[in-house]
């Protein structure tokens, strides 16, 4: 019997709070299942996997706008543990009789809060605490039955309990950096509240995805988009790990890969994990179709419709297939979602719905149910090499969106050298992984005058981002040594031709976009 490891988590109820996603990760990093609901999602819809907590976000209402999410009755039934963070702590104030009103004092950032010690919410924790507010509306008059568990400046009930019925609130948001308590918050109300298992691990995830791959799959042929990136390789590699040859993969060269991709791609997939995989050169195809095309999302479609055109033409050689599998990974699933009618559709991403229906193949997306930092564990656990695993966010079109104006190969063989230096020097500082998030150089489609060898020169520029961010929702541009960035500089402008001109984007997200393009 197959275990699902998604029984008996944790549903986080989503009332639009940018931090949404953030909770539910942060639960699952205590090793507890979280799943995230629109917050009028159908009752069975949300008690498909029987959780046994729920969560409340936040969100950017006031509970008495005529419009404003509410908490289902529902969800009061049952006698689940709930806490409602910020907005959820409000509306389930709201719909339990108890006030909430405007506060005179708005708390936006960084407060402090004080709690009576011993309340199974912030059991253990020092009696003052720092915490990151984020609201206007505060609560009046909490609830029967609850009773204040904190107090800032200006929030009386900070957070709030009803401890007989396992019911909390609390004002601030425990689920972000800027709380550092906030892990040890949740932990309490999972584990001393909730009375939860913590079962969601890698190795558990890994030993049921393959026996659900088995159990799905049986005898037949699955057939893999491989590009090279973190979520295609690591379902490549639990797929061939639950079904071994019964797998084919296709790799698709664009042309518009880094340096040394596609040989390191192969080379591990191929050579060193003996996987069965169709190699399609298809660089020419690619360049061919974007010919005068400059519009970025002009450019994205015609890859996106190339790259279906490729594949179909390798998988038509191929016979016996049933199955498509997918790198699908949980936030595609959750920002592609349509259900609720007050949902923002935030992008139909690519892997979600991406390749068409006329190819004719069942799906298989064993990591649907995975946010990116658990498939990098999951690949690890696997024993993928360290560059595959942590291979930092590649975009689908590649460098023809980094190559602003024309595309032709020269233009990206430039790009491509002056990428591969300044990844290589992030790399020999110690700076690739971890103090950054996403690293890359864009080649500018303007020609700026320089001096070299006493030569008057006209060339290309290339423009340096490096980012940290957490989440990628926001993010801030690196603050790189001087040192670095003019070893870098001097590298390109020596080495790469046709350029004599490196400049660094300082512009973070929002107003910018981390790519260019």
């Amino acid at each position: 019997m197959i275990q699902d490891l998604r029984q008996g988590g944790v549903a986080v109820i989503d009332f639009g709070s940018q931090y949404t996603q953030l909770i539910a990760r942060r639960v699952r990093e205590q090793g507890v299942y979280a799943e995230v609901f629109a917050h009028d999602a159908s009752p069975d819809r949300i008690n498909q996997h029987q959780p046994q907590a729920i969560i409340l976000s936040g969100g950017p209402n006031s509970v008495y706008e005529s419009d404003a999410p509410q908490v289902a009755k529902h969800l009061l039934k049952g006698g689940r543990p709930i806490l409602g963070i910020c907005y959820g702590m409000q509306a389930l104030t709201h719909a339990l009789g108890g006030q909430v009103a405007s506060s005179a004092e708005r708390e936006y950032g960084p407060a402090t809060i004080t709690h009576q010690p011993h309340s199974p919410l912030l059991d253990g924790l020092e009696g003052e605490l720092n915490v990151w507010m984020s609201h206007g509306d505060r609560i009046e008059q909490p609830p029967e039955g609850f009773t204040p568990l904190a107090s800032s400046d200006h929030s009386p009930f900070a957070a709030i309990g009803d401890v007989e019925r396992g019911l909390y609130g609390v004002q601030f948001h425990p689920e972000v950096s800027h709380t550092p308590q906030g892990g040890a918050m949740l932990h309490n109300f999972l584990f001393k509240i909730a009375k939860l298992e913590a079962k969601w691990t890698p190795l558990a995830f890994i030993e049921s995805a393959v026996q659900t791959i088995q159990a799905q799959v049986g005898d037949e042929r699955v057939l893999l988009a491989l590009s090279g990136g973190v979520d295609s390789a690591v379902a490549g590699a639990l797929i061939h790990k639950a079904v071994g040859d019964q797998l084919t993969s296709v790799f698709v060269n664009t042309g518009f890969l880094r340096k040394n991709e596609p040989e390191e791609v192969l080379a591990v997939f191929r050579d060193e994990m003996g996987m069965n995989v169709v190699y399609s050169n298809a660089t020419e195809y690619f360049l061919d179709a974007l010919q005068g095309r400059t519009e970025p999302e002009a450019k994205r479609k015609i890859i996106g419709g190339a790259f279906i055109d490729v594949f179909k033409e390798e998988a038509d050689k191929l016979e016996g297939i049933r199955f498509l599998a997918q790198g699908t990974i949980y936030p595609d699933v959750i920002e592609s979602a349509s259900d609720s009618k007050s949902a923002h559709v935030i992008k139909s991403h690519h892997n979600v719905g991406g390749l068409p229906e006329q190819l004719g193949f069942e799906l298989v997306e064993p990591l649907r149910d995975l946010f990116k930092d658990e498939v990098r564990k999951v690949g690890s656990a696997l024993g993928l090499p360290d560059h595959i695993v942590w291979r930092q966010p590649f975009p689908g079109p590649g460098l023809a969106i980094r190559c602003l104006g024309e595309l032709t190969w020269e233009r990206l063989e430039t790009l491509r050298e002056a990428d591969a230096i300044f990844l290589d020097e992030l790399r020999s500082a110690g700076l690739l992984v971890g103090d950054t998030a996403q690293c890359f150089a864009v080649l500018l489609p303007v020609k700026a005058v320089g001096v070299m060898g006493d030569i008057r020169t006209y060339e290309e520029v290339i423009a340096l981002r490096a980012v940290q961010t957490q989440d990628f929702m926001t993010a801030d541009w690196a603050r790189l040594p001087y040192d670095l960035l003019a070893k870098v500089s001097s590298q390109i402008v020596n080495k790469v031709k046709g350029v004599n001109r490196v400049v660094y984007d300082i512009t973070s997200k929002p107003p910018g976009t981390i790519e260019w393009e």
